[in-house]
């Protein structure tokens, strides 16, 4: 009798253990399926941000493919870890749709009519949507899920509209800059975007043209600044002239 307590006992510890060791690996895939739909959600969230900031962009329907897939592969993913979610799979559609409409033959618009914004603020969230573009670009083709041709056309791509979006602000400020009759900071500027322009390895025919553009405007500034010294030191010899002209003149009789 004394026998059968102890395996009774016995028998429901180890029944409580399994059945805790249940519940805690339950606990654990939920806590693990949680986290992934949040990894996924935040994939679907800086993924669609970075299709409206390439609205506003030049971009290739090639880079919009490339992004609308990102978005399709993660919803999938959250609707695979949520069957149940009606809203998901009406997602996962409207995705699937956005994909198969998006022609990836159709030339990229021209940068050359590309506007800058008006103020420093939306220059500023330019740049930022180019860059998180160039990651996002970076990190699909590390994944395998971009070719190695095509990630090397689009990274280009974006990294010629940085360098002008850059180059343009650069100029923007140096002639605000002599509107204030700032010369100097406008030497800056310009030689910011000289330095730029001249960094790149092989130059294309805006790196060319606007470099010559902004030498010149350069060398304009520097004429204007050598002859701003000049000036100054004539004065200055005039004015110390005239002391020395007072101090070693004859004092007057009174």
């Amino acid at each position: 009798m004394f026998t059968t307590v102890i395996i009774l006992i016995v028998a429901l510890v180890i029944v409580a253990i399994v059945i805790n060791a249940i519940q805690q690996h339950k606990e654990q895939v939920e806590a693990e399926r949680r986290a992934e739909l949040a990894k996924q959600k935040s994939i679907v969230d800086e993924t669609e941000d970075a299709l409206m900031a390439a609205a506003q962009m030049p971009v290739s329907q090639q880079l919009i493919l490339i992004l609308h897939k990102r978005v399709h592969n993660a919803l999938q993913t959250m609707y695979e870890l949520n069957p149940k979610a009606l809203d998901i799979k009406q997602r996962v559609k409207d995705a699937q749709d956005r994909v198969e409409a998006t022609k990836p033959e159709q030339l990229a618009p021209p940068s050359d009519h590309f506007l800058l914004p008006d103020n420093d603020k939306q220059i500023i969230v330019l740049i930022q949507g180019i860059k998180k573009l160039r990651t996002l670009l970076r990190s699909e083709n590390s994944k395998g899920k971009v070719d190695t041709h095509v990630f090397i056309e689009e990274d280009k791509r974006l990294e010629r509209l940085q360098l002008k979006v850059n180059v343009e602000t650069l100029g923007k400020r140096a002639r605000g800059a002599i509107q204030s009759n700032m010369l100097g900071s406008a030497r800056q500027y310009f030689e910011k975007a000289i330095a730029a322009l001249s960094a790149q390895p092989n130059p294309d025919e805006y790196v060319i043209n606007k470099r010559r553009e902004l030498e010149e405007q350069l060398q304009s500034i520097k004429d204007n600044l050598r002859n701003a010294n000049a000036a100054d030191r004539a004065k200055r010899q005039d004015a110390e002239r005239d002391d020395l002209d007072e101090l070693f003149a004859p004092k007057k009789k009174w």
